[in-house]
């Protein structure tokens, strides 16, 4: 595949020559996924294992160590009352917040992403962005969110696009040789087009990428199953053309226990069981773990605590 990155042209040539989306087809197949009903022990299951996927994240300008700290024990021990509760897999912040995650969350096994090139807009110049991520790696980020120049992917400036995740990979890569894994956000509300979305995801994913992800959740349209099931497509087609597997992440918009498990059918019926892990599949997501805990305290009491029951982030 590095013939396809040689050039502009090439790479042009490659995005445009991929199969156009049959969008009414996407649409229902995702529809018809979101159908599959789910019961007793296999939608206990499916509730764990969504907890163990969540980047739990506090993206705010008026977030706190303090907030920061609470959000980490949360992480940890999600529910007080039942040890058996799984952690969650990642927290997410702001770079200045990397060194008060990663203290709080000590040997506990969560990792610490944090967002990073300008997020949500990445209006600024590479210099900076590539700055923005060495600063959170160097303050302990084992992931790093960044989100692509959605300006130059529209002016159809491509391999500006990829050599600009490609720095940022880079960036990724501490003075001891480790690596943080990065994640791609693309911000699917912006692309417009399924089209744009499948050459967004190849792109992403040739340039490097660990995970690909949907969405920054701070614009009007974020993660959807259409635009979800898409990228999952797009993941299964990149491993059976090059061997390599890719991640993906939906973001934004996901709330309920229901939408999570929809989502984990997806991934079940699109990709199987290779992607049916926190390594390969995660939810961005503030909201969605308090009803996931609320679901799950109903499945083992046979009682649904409501809200008051689990801590407002």
């Amino acid at each position: 595949m590095s013939d396809v990155t040689a050039s502009d042209s090439a790479l042009r040539r490659f995005l445009h020559g991929l199969p156009g989306v049959d969008a009414v087809g996407l649409e229902a197949r995702a529809a018809g996924l979101g159908t599959r009903s789910i019961k007793t022990t296999a939608k206990a299951y499916a509730i764990d294992l969504a907890i163990s996927m969540i980047d739990l994240t506090t993206l705010e300008g008026a977030d706190t160590p303090g907030k920061v700290r609470a959000l980490c024990a949360k992480g940890i021990q999600p529910d007080p009352t039942d040890r058996t509760t799984p952690k969650v897999a990642a927290i997410c912040v702001y770079p200045d917040m990397v060194a008060t995650a990663k203290e709080a969350l000590g040997d506990s096994g969560i990792h610490v992403a944090s967002v990073a090139t300008a997020f949500p807009a990445g209006r600024t110049a590479l210099p900076v962005k590539l700055a923005d991520t060495a600063d959170a790696v160097a303050a302990g980020a084992d992931e790093i969110d960044m989100v692509i120049d959605r300006g130059a992917f529209l002016s159809g400036r491509y391999l500006e696009v990829f050599e600009e995740i490609r720095a940022v990979k880079q960036a990724c890569v501490r003075a001891d040789g480790s690596v943080a894994h990065l994640k791609v956000i693309f911000e699917n509300g912006e692309l417009a087009t399924y089209d744009n979305i499948r050459r967004c995801s190849w792109l992403a994913m040739l340039a490097g990428a660990d995970f690909i992800k949907t969405s920054t959740g701070k614009v009007a349209v974020n993660a959807t199953p259409p635009n979800t099931l898409l990228m999952l497509e797009a993941v299964r087609d990149f491993r059976a053309t090059v061997g390599v597997q890719v991640g993906v992440k939906p973001a934004g918009g996901i709330r309920t226990s229901k939408d999570a498990i929809k989502y984990l059918v997806m991934v079940n019926e699109t990709l199987g069981d290779d992607w049916l892990s926190p390594d390969w599949f995660r939810f961005g997501a503030s909201s969605l773990l308090n009803d996931l805990l609320m679901q799950r305290q109903k499945l083992s009491t046979g009682r649904y605590s409501g809200p008051d029951y689990v801590t407002v982030d």
